[in-house]
C-alpha cells in the first residue's frame, strides 16, 4: 500500500512514522506547505518527497493521509473523493458546517471512505470507560464531568486559524462525550472567560471555557477546557451512576495535587502536551485507517460522526454569543449518524 501525507508538521510527523513502520504500507510520498520540512521527514524515514499536493495525486497513492492546516481540509477531502481514494483526515473537517457537509457530500457522492482523527476513540482509558458504560457496570448515567486542559497556549499566529476554543478543544470532548455514553447532545448551555491573556481578546477567542450539556435520556454532562493549566496537560473523564463510577485520565502522570494529608503525591512527571498524552491512541486509529482501506474493519469515525460533534460546538458558540441555552436542533447538520 501506498500512503500520501499531506502535511508534515507535528501530527503529520507522528502519523507518517506510524505509517511508515505498518507492515502492510510498502512507501509513503510526503508534501507539505514548507518543502524543507518535508523533505527532512521524507529523508529521516525513507520515503519519498513530492513537489506539492498535484503530484500526490498524479503519482499515484491507494490512500491519502491529510494532516494540513484546517483551512484546507474540506478541498482536499474532496478531490481525494473525486480520485477514488480513501481518506483519514485530522479534525475538524472545517472550520464550519456547510464546508464541513459539502465535504461529506462529496465523499459519500463518490462513494468512498473518510475516516476523522478523533484519537481519544482509540485511548484505553476512554475505551474503558465506555465498556462500563455499555455493560451497565454504573447502572443507570446520570452525570459525566470532561475536561481539557492545555499546559501553555498555542502560538498567537493560531489562534485566528483555530476556530476558537469550543471547534478546537472541547471538540474532542463532545465526540468523546457521545461515543461513551451511545446518547447524542439535546441541549447546551456554554459561557467564556477572556480574562487571561490579550491575544485571546483580540482573536475573539476565550482562553477558559465551560459548558452544560443535556443527552437525550436525560443526562447531565459538563465540559470544560483553558489554555492556561501551568501544571500540566490535563484530560480527564468522570462518569457518575447510580451504582457506580469511574474516571479516565486519573494516573501518575497527572497534573494535579491533593491537599488531602492523606492524598497521593503530586505527580514527578506530568504530562505536557497532547502528543505525549495520546501517542498510543494516535498510532492506534492510523492502524485502524490500514485496516478499513483494506477491508478489514468497519469505519471507526466517519464524516458524519465528525459532524454531530462540530454541531455541538457551533451551539456552544451560538450560547456563548447570545448568553442562552440552544437546542441542537437549532443547529442544521443534515442526516443523523448511526451511533457506534
Amino acid at each position: 500500500m501506498r500512503i500520501g501525507v499531506i502535511g508534515t508538521g507535528r501530527i503529520g510527523t507522528i502519523h507518517a512514522n506510524t505509517l511508515s513502520r505498518h507492515r502492510d504500507v510498502g512507501s509513503l510520498i510526503l508534501t507539505d506547505a514548507d518543502p524543507a520540512r518535508a523533505q527532512e521527514l521524507a529523508h529521516r524515514l525513507g520515503e519519498t518527497v513530492a513537489p506539492g499536493v498535484d503530484e500526490i495525486f498524479r503519482w499515484g497513492v491507494d490512500a491519502v493521509v491529510i494532516t494540513t492546516a484546517t483551512a484546507a481540509h474540506a478541498d482536499l477531502i474532496g478531490r481525494a473523493a473525486r480520485s477514488g481514494l480513501p481518506v483519514f483526515c485530522e479534525k475538524p473537517i472545517a472550520l464550519d458546517l456547510p464546508g464541513s457537509l459539502h465535504a461529506i457530500e462529496e465523499v459519500e457522492a463518490a462513494g468512498t471512505i473518510l475516516q476523522m482523527g478523533f484519537q481519544r476513540r482509540f485511548d484505553a482509558g476512554h475505551t474503558g470507560a465506555r465498556e462500563a458504560v455499555r455493560s451497565g457496570r454504573l447502572g443507570r448515567l446520570h452525570t459525566v464531568r470532561a475536561m481539557t486542559s492545555d499546559q501553555a497556549p498555542p502560538p498567537v499566529a493560531y489562534l485566528p486559524l483555530s476556530g476558537g476554543l469550543y471547534r478546537d478543544t472541547l471538540i474532542h470532548d463532545f465526540d468523546v462525550l457521545r461515543w461513551v455514553t451511545g446518547h447524542e447532545v439535546t441541549e447546551v448551555y456554554a459561557v467564556g472567560s477572556d480574562a487571561g491573556p490579550a491575544m485571546f481578546r483580540e482573536a475573539g477567542d476565550v482562553d477558559t471555557a465551560a459548558v452544560v450539556l443535556t443527552l437525550d435520556d436525560g443526562t447531565l454532562a459538563t465540559a470544560t477546557a483553558t489554555r492556561l493549566n501551568g501544571a500540566g496537560y490535563d484530560v480527564r473523564m468522570e462518569l457518575a451512576g447510580e451504582l457506580d463510577q469511574v474516571v479516565v485520565g486519573l494516573d501518575d502522570r497527572t497534573p494535579i495535587a491533593s491537599t488531602e494529608p492523606t492524598g497521593p503525591p503530586a505527580a514527578s512527571k506530568p504530562w505536557t502536551t497532547f502528543l505525549e498524552r495520546f501517542g498510543p491512541a494516535y498510532e492506534a486509529e492510523l492502524n485502524a485507517f490500514v485496516e478499513v482501506v483494506r477491508g478489514e474493519r468497519a469505519n471507526p469515525c466517519d464524516g458524519r460522526e465528525a459532524l454531530q460533534a462540530l454541531r455541538i460546538a457551533e451551539a456552544c458558540e451560538l450560547s456563548r454569543r447570545e448568553h442562552r441555552p440552544v437546542r441542537l436542533a437549532e443547529v442544521p447538520g443534515g442526516a443523523e449518524p448511526v451511533l457506534r
